[in-house]
């Protein structure tokens, strides 16, 4: 029997859908000016809509189970991956690790047989997405993103080359994790409870994943050469080179703060020390430092731990729905259905019902990987991407339906590797 609250916070959660949607009129009517901008302001920003609407649902609860009802839910719910993300994105932002892959990416790109101006843009789109299934994809969306920010999303307009970049950005973070079983959170969701390791997804997810990775960053490449041969579109316009540079041992102690919170990404107690600590070592040698990114990865964790609480009450129409498809229309649905709802939630609900077989599970998750870069919400990662880089887009926001229309090619391409016969067939 379905409850009342169940029914209220699938209304909840379809009127946040339509929200996010709609970010792009409340940015238009905030800068306008007038009495109530500064609501308008707020409901502008993505990153506030599942938070708002689950405080919404939790008032709600509230009132029609009291306090302690309402309480004890939250108690039930698991933030571990919202404080993850919030932790990740501030570390992997600091100027000593942002200046070391700097250096990596510089040094791949003289590699390659073709300019450095389109070489480094291309690594920057493929190899960082797939050192996601290394140091986790949350990490290397905001590492792609910053870098995309600081070479190329800060000169004004071209609003075009954008919106192309960050579709096929969130589409190769969301599908280049998969070459483990720990990095991508649709995949930790599944990975024990289908006895999946690295060994099986790098053999059954992982080639794929790189070819279409590599495809996609290749394509996007040569249609966006004439921009990335602009010698204006390239150029730094922060004061990274103006200032002496990171000292090796401080960058040597970042990584070692960035992997120790990484190993211990499924506890939190843990990465919250070390994130303290690591807010403390950063002020002790602030000479080397940026300002942390402290309100974006707030802001970040806020909405998905939104999108926990009303999520986690979606059971009951979801899974139903995801154990009466056939393999080939499931893979289907949950590309679709991560479109509108986190995919880590997805698998999750997945993997609960009873009596699957291999394909259909495989299915289940490729599916849910290759919808992955649709929308700002389709995968854990993407808000730290769209929070890092909507400020370079007119209005100060990224139109959902354009992003939907970006990512759409490069989903066909992931569609087409997954799809490919595999030895479930």
């Amino acid at each position: 029997m379905v409850s009342h609250t169940e029914v209220v916070a699938s209304l909840l959660f379809a009127i946040a859908i339509i929200h996010t949607f709609s970010v792009p009129v409340f940015a238009r009517l905030a800068h306008r000016g007038g009495r109530h901008a500064g609501l308008w302001h707020l409901l502008s920003e993505v990153e506030a809509v599942f938070g708002v609407w689950a405080c919404v649902l939790f008032v709600w609860m509230a009132l029609t189970l009291g306090v302690k009802g309402a309480v004890d839910y939250l108690d039930t719910r698991n933030f571990t991956e919202p404080a993850f993300v919030f932790v990740i994105m501030v570390v992997a932002a600091s100027r000593p690790i942002i200046e070391l892959v700097r250096l990596v990416v510089d040094g791949l790109a003289r590699v390659l047989p073709v300019s450095c101006e389109l070489s480094r843009f291309f690594v920057i789109m493929t190899l960082v997405p797939l050192a996601g299934s290394l140091i986790t994809e949350p990490a290397a969306m905001t590492l792609a993103a910053l870098l995309l920010r600081q070479a190329y999303f800060r000169r004004p307009g071209q609003d075009g080359f954008k919106y192309l970049t960050v579709g096929v950005l969130f589409v190769n973070v969301s599908i280049g994790g998969v070459l483990t079983a720990y990095a991508a959170p649709p995949v930790l969701m599944v990975a024990q409870t289908f006895g999946w390791d690295t060994a099986f997804m790098a053999t059954h997810f992982g080639w794929r994943a790189a070819a279409a990775v590599l495809f996609n960053g290749l394509i996007l490449t040569l249609i966006c050469r004439p921009f990335l041969l602009d010698g204006s579109l390239g150029v730094r316009p922060d004061d990274s080179n103006a200032r002496a540079p990171v000292p090796l041992m401080v960058m040597a102690v970042h990584v070692l703060f960035l992997l120790g919170i990484v190993l211990a990404s499924h506890h939190i107690k843990i990465f919250l020390a070390l994130l303290v600590l690591f807010i403390g070592y950063a002020q002790a040698y602030k000479t080397h430092q940026s300002p942390l990114l402290l309100r974006e990865g707030l802001m970040v964790g806020f909405f998905l731990a939104g999108l926990v609480v009303l999520g986690g009450l979606q059971q009951w129409w979801l899974q139903g729905l995801l154990a009466g498809l056939s393999p080939f229309v499931l893979y289907l649905g949950a590309t679709a259905l991560t479109a509108v709802t986190d995919n880590a939630a997805l698998t999750y609900l997945g993997s609960l019902v009873e009596g699957t077989g291999d394909l259909w599970r495989y299915m289940l998750v490729a599916g849910a990987v290759t919808g992955g870069g649709l929308t700002v919400i389709a995968n854990a990662p993407n808000p730290a991407g769209f929070s890092i880089l909507k400020g370079c887009f007119g209005d100060g926001t990224i139109s959902p339906l354009k992003l939907l229309g970006a990512a759409a090619v490069p989903t066909l391409v992931a569609a087409i590797m997954f799809l490919l016969p595999n030895s479930f067939s």
